[in-house]
Formats: C-alpha cells, structure tokens, sequence
C-alpha cells in the first residue's frame, strides 16, 4: 500500500511538471520535436525544490527511505536534482531525513548527502 502511495505521488507531481496548465498538452523533449520546450513546463519543473549531491562516492537512490530497500540507481556527486518532499526514516550518519525525488527517476535519497538550495516541505501521504 505505501508503495502504491509512493507511485501516485510521484505520477502526480511528473504530471503536474509535464502539464503545467497547459490543458492537454503533453511538452516532449525538444530534440524529438525540433521545437522549445513549452514555458509552463519550464516554469512548474523549475518551481519544485533542489538540491546538489555532495557525497563523494554516487548516491544511491531506494525505493524506500531506508539503506535497506530496493537500489533504484544513482546520481554522479555534483549533480543537482528535483526534490518533491521530504520525510524521516533510516538514519544515515546521524540524519534521518529523505527525499523523495520530483524528477524523472522515482525513488529517495538520504538528505545526509544532499545539500538543499530551496526550501523542502514535508510529504503529506
């Protein structure tokens, strides 16, 4: 059930960024199309939360808030990615805070190796 939770929270908010408002519209990535991509997307992407990975091996990403769930991927140290919200689980290095991500790639990553650069709510589920 929580996963289930997870997946439509996270179809809604890559729904929100792709719409934006704009009717039934899909944007496509520029290359595919030749054109721009639309400005209310642009604008609903750009309005989620970042943060920076500064860990210095990559990090990995879970499917769960815990070092114990499901690897997803990772991110290369540097790299700024799309935060939805934030929620406590597993402790990792003295900080129990996650992310869950807003980008393209579902899943979290522990805050303990992010560096915020806007502010990040908590998830309400």
């Amino acid at each position: 059930m929580y996963e289930l939770r997870i997946k439509r929270r996270i179809t809604a908010a890559l729904a929100v960024a792709i719409l934006a408002g704009s009717g039934a519209m899909v944007a496509t990535p520029a290359a595919a199309t030749g054109t721009t991509t639309p400005p209310e997307a642009t604008t609903a992407v750009a309005a989620l939360p970042k943060g920076k990975v500064v860990s210095r091996l990559p990090l990995s990403i879970r499917e769960r808030p815990t070092t114990n769930s499901r690897y997803l991927g990772s991110f290369q140290p540097g790299t700024i990615i799309t935060l939805y919200c934030k929620t406590r689980g597993q402790n990792v290095d003295g900080n129990n805070l996650w992310y869950l991500l807003g980008g393209s790639k579902p899943g979290w990553v522990s805050a303990r190796y992010v560096q915020n650069l806007s502010p990040v709510s908590y998830c309400r589920f």
